[in-house]
């Protein structure tokens, strides 16, 4: 037998009391990156603000089924039940439940919200006086919930996602009512099969953490595209590829894009939900770059097929600012439209002292420019996909980008439906940022041992990659050979860039194996060093040789700067951390729950004496 334990259900049966596999039903409804569809300038409702939650410590809303609402019996009489929407307290959306009381501050369990909300179909309304009818098509959106979240509408399970930082969809069309009620079960248990698995080294923040709102189509709409420089080093041709949802009654059907600073207004075919072109540019495009972030205004038309562009219908418009820029991988060199481009950066973690992973537009901005005191010009965007928000900040600051997925430490390697859940977040993840420019790195992975089997989970992470984005380098955080001192990982065949975390120092207090290191490894690509440091919590003093004092962490920054620039393959850097962030992990006196590691204390305002001494370094090489 399976640990799903079958039962013959007798006459005292009760399903949710003795059915263990009653997540079962949920989960043949996945939502996957094959449904994504980009929200980029639609008509959008938002369902933030307070829903009514309580924690639903042993997942009873979705054992005992809740959602249906069963207020009484068959005969009328009313039922005793076990849940009271409207008395439930009221909790923010988005907000992280660890933050918003003190006894959920380690919760890790299920949590339950439910809202009412009004719809009135708009599209219909305007179809009707132009003398037509075209039903709208009405999606439920969440830009990020930790982890499992499934939905219920109306009574009616319309999805389940799995992954705790990337977005997922969900159509409602058919469910909707004018009066609906909304409940959302997220779960955030912590499993050894799941993408990160039940040990890491960041705090497990649950709920529905990010925006959720109302996306309103028309019956046939722009699904997906994806715009960039072909990528041969001419900056002479542009690539395009566009997904359609063609509805329920295809017919002719193609895609105008429009660049016109560059002149651009081409059609492009459609056949089987999908099209593609490949566009000679007239003149020299302004290229992207952290010194000359320029962004083109786009259009995407989605177009009916007539005779004469008079009789053209639109069906869909979609508007956005994209940034033109190639960044490849020559040799032990990573160039940037050409010119060889030294990654000048610092690691953050998703984490506010007071909002958990929940993010805001000034909260992305004062990070940038905590960046730039540095002189610093990359992000790496650690350990998991960070506020889609970001990565357009970042385009418009002129921040180059490396971002990510948790497959982090132990994953189940050998399990498929682990595999399965890291590629569907990679997925989502790329398909969400491919068009931002300032996005230069695709990471599969950090600090994984060095296995058959993680060989080949990761080595089809980045075939995935390639396959739907083809145009930026992938790298993942590989561990170093400590028995012989050496870069050493049978995974660097599969990436275009080493990435190489190493705490000389710190861990491993002798300094000076990393110039060994250093001197023993010759790799053929260009590394960065995408995690060094030590701990320092702010304001502890002391001398070089006192543990978590920042004297410690400073001295640990020259010398780890002052044998890193000695080395031409080295092609970036990204200490950890920018910011001291919550993990439970962390005992001591000094830590108290928190990784000290940050260059800025958690309060994100108070720098340590490191944070001068790598701002000094970037600024002698800029």
């Amino acid at each position: 037998m399976t640990d799903k334990i079958m039962i013959e259900k007798t006459e005292n049966f009760l399903e949710d009391i003795h059915r263990r596999n009653y997540e079962d039903p949920f989960l043949q409804r996945k939502c996957e990156w094959s449904s994504w569809i980009d929200p980029t300038s639609r008509a959008t409702e938002s369902l933030n603000g307070k829903w009514n939650f309580a924690p639903d410590w042993y997942d009873t809303c979705r054992r005992a089924a809740w959602y249906k609402e069963r207020t009484k019996d068959p005969e009328g009489r009313p039922l005793p039940l076990d849940f009271d929407w409207e008395n439930w307290e009221g909790i923010p959306v988005p907000s992280c439940w660890n933050l918003w009381k003190p006894e959920l501050l380690y919760f890790e369990g299920a949590g339950v919200y439910t809202r009412t909300f009004r719809y009135r179909p708009l599209l219909e309304k305007r179809t009707q006086e132009a003398g037509t009818l075209e039903l709208e098509r009405v999606f439920l959106y969440f830009e990020g919930a930790n982890y499992r979240t499934s939905v219920f509408l109306n009574g009616t399970h319309v999805g389940t996602h799995d992954g705790g930082s990337t977005p997922f969809s969900m159509e409602i069309t058919d469910t909707l009512r004018e009066e609906n009620r909304v409940i959302v079960s997220v779960e955030a248990y912590r499993r050894p099969e799941r993408v990160p698995m039940d040990n890491t080294d960041w705090f497990n923040y649950g709920g529905i953490y990010r925006d959720v709102y109302l996306l309103r189509l028309p019956s046939r709409f722009i699904q997906r595209w994806f715009l960039r420089l072909k990528g041969d080093g001419s900056f002479s041709t542009l690539l395009f590829d566009v997904e359609v949802d063609k509805g329920k009654e295809p017919i002719p059907l193609f895609v105008r894009l429009r660049i016109p600073l560059l002149g651009i207004d081409i059609p492009v075919e459609v056949q089987g939900g999908k099209g593609s072109a490949s566009i000679p540019l007239r003149k020299e495009p302004e290229l992207w770059a952290p010194e000359h972030p320029f962004l083109y205004p786009i259009e995407i038309l989605l177009e009916e097929k007539g005779i004469g562009r008079e009789q053209t219908r639109v069906w869909d418009r979609v508007e956005d600012r994209i940034g033109l820029r190639e960044i490849r991988v020559e040799g032990r060199e990573i160039l940037l439209n050409g010119n060889p481009v030294f990654l000048k950066g610092v690691s953050l973690h998703e984490d506010h002292i007071k909002l958990g992973k929940t993010t805001n537009p000034e909260i992305l901005r004062s990070t940038i420019r905590h960046l730039k005191e540095l002189h610093g010009n990359y992000l790496r965007l650690a350990h998991y996909p960070h506020d889609s928000r970001f990565a357009r900040t970042a385009d418009e600051e002129g921040v180059l980008l490396w971002e990510e997925i948790p497959v982090y430490w132990a994953i189940d390697f050998a399990n498929p439906v682990t595999y399965r859940d890291a590629e569907n977040q990679l997925s989502e993840l790329i398909l969400r940022d491919r068009n931002r420019a300032s996005v230069i790195i695709w990471s599969v992975g950090n600090e994984n041992a060095d296995t058959d089997a993680r060989l080949s989970f990761m080595g089809r992470l980045s075939k995935k990659a390639r396959e739907l984005d083809g145009s930026r380098p992938v790298s993942a955080a590989c561990l170093v050979n400590h028995v012989k001192l050496s870069i050493e990982d049978r995974l660097a065949e599969e990436l275009d860039i080493i990435g190489l975390n190493e705490y000389y120092g710190w861990y491993d207090p002798d300094l000076t194996k990393l110039r060994q290191l250093l001197d023993n490894s010759n790799p053929s690509k260009p590394v960065v060093i995408c995690e060094f440091g030590g701990d320092a919590r702010a304001g502890q003093g002391g001398t070089v040789e006192d543990l978590f004092s920042e004297e410690r962490q400073a001295w640990i920054y020259r010398e780890q700067l002052s044998i890193l620039k000695s080395f031409p393959y080295i092609k970036g850097l990204s200490p950890w951390i920018l910011y001291d962030f919550r993990c439970p992990r962390r005992l001591n006196r000094y830590q108290e729950h928190f990784n000290r590691k940050g260059l800025i204390d958690s309060d994100r305002s108070t720098k340590k004496q490191a944070f001068a001494v790598l701002a000094e370094f970037y600024r002698s090489i800029s």
